[in-house]
């Protein structure tokens, strides 16, 4: 909530940070732009930093650097300090968003994994919610900088619970000890190509449709990383990980919902505002239904789980997103309006939470944390690929044309839903050494995968 709230309260206070630095446009840009480099590079790697030395260090860590950063931008003199400051919080932020899920997949057994993430997934909701109002009231009454100061005490307060709980799979009471995969190298060559790979393509979508440096670089080091994969002994990407189609698919629905959901929404507010001549509150006011319902359909994403599995929820909620999509796209009454933004909200919220628990419970608990990272890279790279998309289109054509393009991308998902697990109730038989999870969401038959308190591996019977 502490990230999510960021990003959004910042989107709200940015005409006053220009206004009161005398910053340009690029330099106001940058302060977003240098954020999501910095995270979208770091976070498969932080991901395996949790791996390797705990995920409750690292989320401490993170929280605290996060905390502290924030108030480097409050006190910022001027745009460069704010600027570079962002981009290191956007280091931190990397740092602790893996490693929320792999607290999540240590501390739950399989079967339980589906209400935690639904909170998870509804917290967010909830500060997507309260952003724009909590940032434009501190940005009238106090200024840009109270929106900075308003991350301090809960990112101290997070960060120190944090390191102060102990650990309860340690008997001796130690607090958070490495992680099961304490001893496998770091691969840092392969998480330097990650990483200039990944920041490269935001760097190219953020700046779309112009020509850029970064392009060519992306391809090269992604091409550059795919080959040290294949040829290291310790890949940073596990096999078991990467190498599951139920993961892959899981992925790829995740970045095709956010590019939908973040581009529906930047084109939703020029229709709004220039189209139809509203004010900014009654647009704000109008949208509302979105965070609403992404927020109810967290908890109802993880029933639909337990009774359907991942492949019919997950389907199920790529139509509802196309649907809301495509009514906003016709809409021009106030009820039609609502309609469409509550359908795009219910879909969306669904399919983060049915997703993200194919990411976190598929994957062993040794690489909770890389399966925590890739997940929040579809979710980073994602509303990066969708804005961009709509900026296009809209400078291409009619105002609306990016809804009905993002409507039927989310419809053209429904075939990667198909490799996710399914609902199936039937024990499936032993699983030969090496094959990627999959099969049955209510399935866990990986019996190498569980450490710590759960080691006793779940059949369908028994969830």
């Amino acid at each position: 909530m502490v990230v999510a709230l960021d990003g959004t309260v910042l989107t709200v206070a940015q005409p006053t940070l220009r206004h009161d630095l005398g910053a340009s446009f690029t330099q106001v840009q940058w302060t977003s732009t240098g954020y999501l480099v910095a995270v979208a590079g770091l976070l498969v790697f932080a991901g395996r930093l949790g791996d390797r030395y705990g995920h409750r260090r690292t989320f401490a860590l993170g929280m605290l650097g996060f905390g502290a950063a924030s108030a480097g931008i409050a006190l910022a003199p001027d745009v460069g300090w704010v600027i570079g400051l962002r981009v290191v919080q956007g280091v931190f932020g990397a740092l602790l968003q893996p490693a929320t899920l792999g607290m999540l997949r240590a501390a739950y057994p399989p079967e339980r994994l589906r209400t935690p993430i639904a909170v998870r997934t509804a917290s967010i909701g909830v500060a997507a919610a309260a952003g724009p109002v909590v940032g434009g009231a501190l940005a009238t009454e106090f200024g840009w900088r109270a929106v900075f100061l308003l991350n301090i005490v809960p990112a101290l307060v997070f960060g120190l619970l944090a390191l102060a709980t102990r650990d309860r799979r340690d008997g001796r009471g130690r607090q958070d000890r490495p992680g099961p995969a304490a001893g496998v190298p770091l691969d840092l060559p392969g998480a330097l190509l990650l990483a200039v790979a990944l920041a490269c393509l935001v760097h190219t979508l953020v700046t779309l449709p112009g020509a850029t440096w970064s392009a060519p670089v992306a391809l090269l080091a992604g091409a550059a990383f795919v080959r040290h994969e294949r040829r290291t002994r310790s890949p940073l990407l596990p096999p078991e990980v990467v190498g599951s189609r139920a993961v892959g698919g899981a992925l790829g629905v995740l970045v095709i919902a956010s590019a939908a959901l973040n581009g529906g929404l930047l084109t939703c507010v020029y229709v709004l505002q220039d189209d139809l001549g509203l004010t900014p509150l009654r647009s704000a006011l109008l949208s509302l239904p979105l965070a609403v319902l992404l927020v109810a359909a967290a908890p109802t994403s993880a029933v639909l789980l337990r009774r359907s599995g991942a492949r019919a929820t997950v389907a199920a909620a790529m139509v509802v997103l196309a649907a809301g999509l495509l009514l906003l796209a016709r809409a021009s009454a106030p009820f039609t309006l609502c309609t469409g933004f509550a359908l795009v909200g219910a879909g969306f919220g669904a399919v983060m939470v049915a997703a993200t628990h194919v990411v976190v419970r598929q994957a062993p608990a040794e690489s909770a944390g890389v399966a925590g990272g890739l997940q929040q890279t579809a979710m980073n790279v994602g509303p990066v690929l969708g804005v961009a998309s709509a900026t296009v289109l809209m400078d291409l054509g009619a105002t609306r044309s990016p809804l009905v393009v993002l409507a039927f991308a989310a419809a053209a998902a429904l075939p990667v839903c198909r490799a996710l697990p399914g609902g199936s109730r039937t024990v499936p038989g032993p699983r030969a050494p090496g094959t990627p999870a999959g099969g049955s969401d209510a399935t866990h038959t990986d019996h190498g995968a569980e450490r710590g308190p759960y080691t006793r591996s779940l059949r369908d019977h028994e969830v």
